[in-house]
């Protein structure tokens, strides 16, 4: 996975992110607290967290695109609050799987647009929330 995000995704490589567990249902993203993800206020900085949450969503859409006809996929919105200072690393977890696969069944059925706002939460070692994002993709099944 290190490799890919060097390749595919050098900022999220860059920022020290990881994938900590993933599955068809959930995916968990590791965003550490460094000195390359942090700001001045010495948290992370909002676009680290930003980029956790889009890739806690997004591996769950690329697991639904496994197997399929060709699908664009595109983020075209996203929502953000931060709730507490993340100064510690945090965990951006989503659950979306299920959807997000019924959402790219409907976009290859249809071949038309559909889009899914996915929720990720980022969370503190002792469990609380820092950061809720709501990430909003589309998907579209390529014309052939």
């Amino acid at each position: 996975m290190g490799l890919y995000l060097f390749w595919k995704l050098p900022a999220a490589w860059f920022m020290g992110m990881s994938v900590y567990s993933c599955n068809a249902a959930t995916c968990v993203v590791r965003q550490p607290y460094r000195w390359r993800s942090q700001n001045p206020f010495r948290s992370i900085y909002f676009a680290a967290q930003c980029a956790a949450a889009e890739l806690s969503t997004g591996m769950l859409g690329l697991a639904a695109l496994e197997g399929q006809p060709p699908v664009s996929m595109l983020i075209v919105g996203i929502e953000a609050r931060f709730i507490k200072k993340a100064a510690q690393t945090l965990l951006f977890t989503c659950d979306d799987g299920a959807a997000i696969q019924a959402v790219v069944q409907k976009a290859v059925a249809t071949g038309e647009s559909q889009t899914f706002s996915a929720t990720s939460v980022g969370r503190l070692p002792d469990g609380s929330e820092a950061a809720r994002m709501l990430v909003t993709w589309s998907f579209k099944r390529k014309s052939s």
